[in-house]
């Protein structure tokens, strides 16, 4: 199987430069910077090497530095970002900081003709993040590309096949990214792209047979498309040795968790132990106002019910979580920054009773989960539900938990989204959902006063949930909607939409 590399230097960017290489259907899989060496990489076959961005500076006594004879492998190398600086340093160029004409964002990219801008206009967009910059490459390279503040935007050594820029192509906000990419992979590194989401199934499924073979597996079942489709995978590898727990915290959409049984144990055959934990859940969340706190009780409260199941059912060796590359990426894994703490990963507790745990989507995105899921037959009705986190409703509760405050926004939340169906904009927003702020306002109903909480509309457009949009609904879809909760809710007094884009803000709200 063709496979690139994706040399980790720490960067929030890295996990997605992996996923634009599979897109190309390609093969890629990251490894931290300091735990392969050059001869383990030409052992392993890979047919490139991508050098990912980073937050530190080369010149930096702490910075990540890889060894440079990986530049002497004979293996194709495109270096991002902080992997371009890491390239001019490593051959003895000279790195300089932009000082006060940093470039972040959009920014007008020149490029000159060369095989990694193949197909490339001379002129386009491309989004900068960088505070450091190449002044002057090293000998034997040439600058194939310029900014208005960069003079250095990309680099080469045609002789080498090592490239660098410093721009990211693998964020969509880089115009020609994807096509830069593709000519690394296909053009420079000559992968022919036959590695599809079959291939992942086939690997993980022989991978955890033989690694988990004879051991009993038991499955946190959430209800969400992850987990789902993570416990149907390791049904096909462990077969009945697949104990799957669905733990109905109380924080479930509407109808959410009789759909969830229905099709998984129906349907797909799982064997399924639902545990009714609301109250559970609810007591230990009473008073509990901070996000991320909501998160690690979340989390510890899931993997003690489990704790609990596997005493009653015997010894249980392993324990499988639905987790994915942007829980991974935000829980800041690595050098990465936290920017919020996932229950599946962040908010785990320090000790548990499990051997080991499996994580068998752990590198893939939402989109190839998926396709992933449509490939093992589960069903549409399951396959295209809304994104919904692990630490549900919770965290679309600003403030306390709540009984009352849990019925309130089932409640906007099912009428939402049955406005977005009927109105036929399902396949055109990634994700939507009601937020339940914890701020109240005045209002008025027939001839009385009243003072009701303010719920927030969410809906986003992305292709990788790393970047979002807010999306355009028309304005008779938001009325409608608007228009329904505040009629049928109770206690919703205002309805307002979120404008705001990922980043600065993050798709949830907690």
């Amino acid at each position: 199987m063709e496979k690139i590399l994706v040399l980790d230097f720490g960067g929030q960017y890295n996990q997605l430069i992996a996923r634009r290489v599979r897109e190309i259907n390609v093969y890629a899989e990251i490894i931290p910077y300091n735990k392969i060496s050059a001869g383990e990489i030409k052992a392993a076959g890979y047919k490139g090497i991508i050098f990912t961005g980073g937050p530190n500076s080369v010149y930096d006594e702490n910075s990540p530095h890889c060894q440079s004879d990986i530049l002497e492998t004979g293996i194709p190398v495109l270096g991002i970002c902080y992997g371009c600086q890491l390239i001019a340093y490593l051959g003895g160029g000279e790195i300089c900081s932009a000082g006060e004409i940093s470039e972040y964002g959009k920014t007008a990219l020149t490029v000159r003709s060369s095989p990694l801008f193949e197909g490339v206009p001379g002129k386009s967009v491309c989004w900068m993040s960088h505070t450091d910059y190449v002044k002057t490459p090293p000998a034997g390279y040439e600058t194939i590309a310029f900014t208005d503040n960069c003079p250095c935007a990309a680099l080469c050594n045609s002789s080498k096949n090592i490239y660098g820029v410093q721009f990211h192509p693998e964020v969509t906000h880089t115009e020609y990214g994807k096509k830069i990419t593709e000519n690394f992979v296909k053009n420079i590194c000559k992968c022919s792209g036959d590695w599809t989401t079959d291939d992942f199934i086939e690997s993980s499924v022989k991978r955890y047979r033989e690694e988990l073979g004879g051991k009993k597996v038991l499955c946190a079942l959430s209800g969400g498309v992850d987990s789902s489709v993570a416990a149907v995978l390791m049904h096909k590898a462990v077969g009945d040795n697949l104990i799957c727990v669905f733990v109905d915290h109380g924080l479930l959409r509407k109808d959410e968790g009789n759909t969830v049984e229905r099709v998984m144990k129906e349907k797909m055959g799982l064997n399924i132990i639902r545990i009714n934990a609301r109250e559970r859940f609810l007591t230990a969340l009473a008073g509990v106002t901070q996000p991320e706190e909501k998160r690690k009780i979340i989390g510890r409260e899931f993997i003690r019910v489990f704790e609990d199941v596997a005493k009653e059912i015997g010894k249980v060796d392993v324990l499988v979580q639905g987790t994915i590359y942007p829980d991974v990426i935000e829980s800041g894994k690595g050098d990465a920054a936290v920017i919020k703490s996932h229950h599946n990963v962040g908010g785990l507790p320090d000790v548990m009773e499990f051997e080991t745990i499996a994580e068998p989507l752990r590198n893939l995105f939402k989109d190839e989960v998926r396709a992933a899921g449509r490939k093992l037959g589960i069903p549409e009705e399951l396959i295209s539900r809304q994104p919904f986190p692990g630490p549900g409703l919770a965290i679309r509760i600003i403030g306390e938990i709540t009984e009352e405050k849990l019925d309130i926004l089932r409640e906007s939340d099912a009428i939402f989204r049955q406005e977005i169906a009927r109105a036929g904009l399902g396949g055109e927003i990634n994700q939507y959902f009601t937020v339940l702020t914890n701020c109240r306002t005045v209002g008025v109903m027939g001839d009385a006063g009243t003072y009701g909480y303010t719920l927030a509309l969410r809906a986003v457009t992305t292709d990788d949930f790393m970047t979002a949009d807010f999306a355009r609904i028309p304005f008779e879809v938001l009325a409608k909607a608007s228009n329904r909760i505040t009629n049928e809710v109770r206690s919703i007094g205002r309805v307002v939409y979120d404008i705001t884009a990922k980043p600065p803000a993050t798709v949830e709200w907690e």
